[in-house]
């Protein structure tokens, strides 16, 4: 297949430069999912452009008839961050104009309307049938967000982060799957974020682990796909009328901050493929696929963060992956206190219950309540109940994210 190119124009810089967006759309033979794939929405976090460098390989492989609807895929989804440096790291993680989280800005359907709205087109359409309903609050949604941009337009322009924005979710509000590439800002492994209760579509990934955001801690880019669904379910629920869209939005983390490492790279290419023709996108695949695992599911509400008790240098560290049992020392920070005859000293910090280290702080020099690392806690331990322990049968297929550096 060949994708249609689409460069769609971003904003104008001071210098007359013009930032752009490059778009990839491939186009089925046979009508299907729209499957939206962006990287690099923190400027720091890279690998996911070499997984959609790799995609773009593989879809070249397949003829039009092999695919059931679209693919549309973003790499350097965003060019102010990717170029963001302080001496030799790659930053981007914050818009350097007024500080926000490139990824904690996107228009919530769900934050714009009376919450009332929601329950009124639950009651309206509950006997409506699937696929009109989906047809109805989809055109609801792309209304209000029309409404809402023309409104800015009509006012005194509008700000930054609401036309970069404006956008990039332009591209994937009409969308049936959001896949939002991300890294750790530190050093991370391979994983998955989800929303609502998809954990069949997270299985598809076929990664080790699969965390879902059970608390929304406020406007990310998958958050915000997602969530109107999720509230008109709850509604409709409420109703007597139990029914899940077939519509998801994922997050997958590759790795750690500025890395290219192969083996996430690896994992998340045939994770995408995977998913792809799990959900019958695509009919058959571009390579052989891997062995790909069952994830241990957790609930992002159980993941706990260590933080600095005192400033000082960070060493005997524990490794990104290991297991570790309560009580044992996650690292021993050095540091040197001030004034009198005080020697420098060591400080241990022990892990409150057993778990598995995720993600780990890049930097070794800590001020007092840094980010030192992340873990999730062991199935069995009072926080570590895994979200079920049901073996998913992979063929029948913030969360608090603010204080971790990842997506």
């Amino acid at each position: 297949m060949v994708p249609e190119i689409i460069t769609v124009p971003l904003l104008q810089l001071a210098s007359g430069d013009r930032l752009s967006l490059q778009v990839y759309r491939y186009v089925g033979r046979y009508p299907g999912k729209k499957i939206y794939i962006q990287a690099n929405l923190h400027g720091a976090e890279l690998a996911g452009n070499a997984v959609i460098h790799e995609v773009l390989a593989g879809l070249k492989t397949l003829d039009d008839a092999d695919l059931r609807g679209e693919i549309w895929l973003v790499p350097l989804c965003n060019p102010l961050g990717v170029n963001q440096r302080s001496h030799h790291f790659a930053t981007g993680r914050y818009n350097p104009y007024d500080g926000r989280d490139w990824n904690r800005i996107f228009w919530d359907y769900e934050k714009q309307v009376d919450r009332s709205c929601i329950q009124q087109f639950a009651q309206t359409h509950l006997q409506t049938s699937l696929a009109t309903l989906q047809a109805a609050y989809r055109h609801t949604i792309h209304q209000k967000f029309l409404a809402d941009q023309q409104q800015e337009a009509q006012g005194g322009g509008a700000p930054l982060h609401h036309r970069y924005r404006n956008c990039l979710q332009s591209l994937a509000l009409d969308a049936d799957t959001v896949i939002d590439l991300h890294s750790s800002s530190n050093y991370g492994l391979t994983y998955l974020y989800y929303g609502g209760d998809r954990h069949l579509g997270a299985a598809l990934f076929g990664l080790d682990l699969a965390i879902q955001l059970d608390r929304y801690d406020g406007d990310a880019f998958d958050e915000a796909f997602i969530k109107p669904w999720l509230a008109l379910e709850r509604d409709l629920e409420a109703l007597g009328r139990s029914l899940r869209f077939d519509l998801e939005a994922y997050t997958l983390e590759l790795g750690s901050a500025m890395q290219l490492q192969p083996d996430s790279v690896e994992r998340g290419v045939q994770g995408i493929q995977a998913y792809l023709y799990g959900k019958q996108v695509i009919t058959q695949r571009w390579t052989t696929p891997l062995p790909l695992a069952t994830p241990q599911l957790y609930r992002a509400s159980t993941i706990q963060r260590y933080y600095a008790p005192t400033g000082g240098m960070v060493r005997s560290q524990v490794a990104l992956g290991d297991r570790i049992a309560a009580g044992q020392v996650l690292c021993e920070i050095l540091h040197v206190p001030k004034g009198g005859d005080a020697y420098p000293q060591v400080m241990k910090m022990p892990a409150m219950q057993a778990g598995l280290v995720f993600d780990v702080g890049i930097n070794q020099a800590v001020n007092e309540g840094e980010y030192v690392l992340s873990l999730l806690p062991e199935p069995g331990t009072a926080t570590g109940s895994p979200l079920h322990d049901a073996v998913i049968d992979r063929e029948t297929a913030q969360g608090n994210r603010n204080n971790q550096s990842d997506d």
